[in-house]
């Protein structure tokens, strides 16, 4: 392949952690074994666009990374940004919606593309969707198009605050919720469907600083608000996934009302989310739901995932628990992870 006198060749970071694509067959089960070097020599032909160096920071099943893993993501890739075109990081698919996330709030107007992929299948396996995915990422990666968090898997690439995981063991694990996909990639082509790189203004941002102490919780029909009171001394912000466009219910010896003015008389976040993937929260539809959140000014998530919502809190609150500050950072749309309604309160 000739190749054009003004072709500039890419320069691309390769960051293993581990995952199943680095991932071999033990007694216990699969576990991750494989080197950053190893998963390179799998795939073929992107000497042409891009070269690439590797490092390791960790090597863990994805079920074992959290805040800690996504800061130190965030500051290799903060201390290594100027020298390179893009960066590839290999991961496990249970928490790589998370990590997407939350790396695109604590690495903000990236020019620079940082994709995260991984696979459903080891990538030393004769039958495997990793060595594709790698390539694409590789592909997208060395793309003057491409910038920000993204992730690409199963020919997709996907804004990094909108992918979930939707298949436990299918080859097309990710979604793009509530917001299309950001490019198509197929036989070595990639399709933009956004192309917005122009739009990106400031200079690019790192982040430091992460609040843990976040609670999730799930209704269940008959779940008594008690739980609450119970887990008040512990953190210092809940989501509650309510079920449909948002509510809470009235039943139970402890209401979920005298517990969330406990919670936000004591300056503590209280969020709403929904249980249903698509289209996202609307509490103003059912008096359930309007009534506590216009008694309490609460916050709800609208149509941000849930690993958006989890990690955008997280960093929120790690920069301010001012109200006014927190609201502002919440609120604001960081890698088209919040599409406000109508009404929607900003301040």
């Amino acid at each position: 392949m000739k190749l054009k006198a003004d072709f500039h060749k890419k320069k691309i970071l390769l960051i293993a952690t581990g995952g199943t694509i680095a991932s071999c067959y033990t007694e216990e089960g699969l576990t991750p074994k494989l080197a950053a070097e190893d998963l390179l020599q799998y795939v073929e032909g992107h000497q042409v666009y891009c070269s690439v160096d590797v490092t390791q920071p960790f090597g863990l099943d994805s079920t074992n990374i959290y805040a800690k893993h996504w800061l130190e993501l965030a500051k290799l890739i903060e201390t290594r940004y100027e020298d390179y075109d893009g960066f590839v990081i290999c991961h496990g698919t249970d928490t790589m919606a998370f990590t997407a996330a939350a790396l695109s709030y604590l690495v903000q107007n990236s020019k620079k593309p940082i994709v995260i992929t991984g696979s459903q299948k080891p990538i030393n396996l004769p039958v495997t969707d990793a060595r594709t995915n790698l390539q694409d990422s590789l592909r997208f990666a060395s793309d003057d198009r491409a910038h920000g968090v993204n992730i690409v898997f199963g020919g997709n690439a996907i804004a990094g605050t909108r992918a979930k995981k939707e298949r436990s063991k299918s080859y097309n694990a990710f979604s793009s919720i509530n917001f299309p996909n950001v490019a198509a990639l197929c036989d070595g082509k990639i399709v933009f469907y956004i192309d917005d790189k122009d739009r990106v203004a400031e200079p690019v941002t790192f982040y430091h600083q992460l609040n843990e102490n976040i609670l999730l919780l799930k209704l269940v029909p008959g779940m008594d608000g008690a739980v609450l009171d119970r887990l008040f001394p512990y953190y210092d912000a809940v989501i509650i996934e309510a079920f449909g466009v948002g509510g809470l219910p009235e039943y139970g010896k402890v209401p979920f009302y005298s517990e969330i003015r406990r919670w936000t008389d004591a300056g503590k976040i209280v969020m709403m989310a929904t249980q249903v993937t698509h289209e996202g929260s609307d509490m103003e539809v059912y008096q359930v739901g309007r009534v506590i959140k216009e008694d309490f000014h609460l916050m709800e998530a609208y149509d941000m995932t849930l690993e958006a919502t989890v990690t955008k809190l997280m960093w929120a609150l790690g920069q301010s628990k001012e109200s006014v500050r927190f609201r502002h950072l919440f609120y604001k749309t960081i890698n088209h992870d919040v599409l406000l309604q109508e009404g929607a309160d900003c301040v």
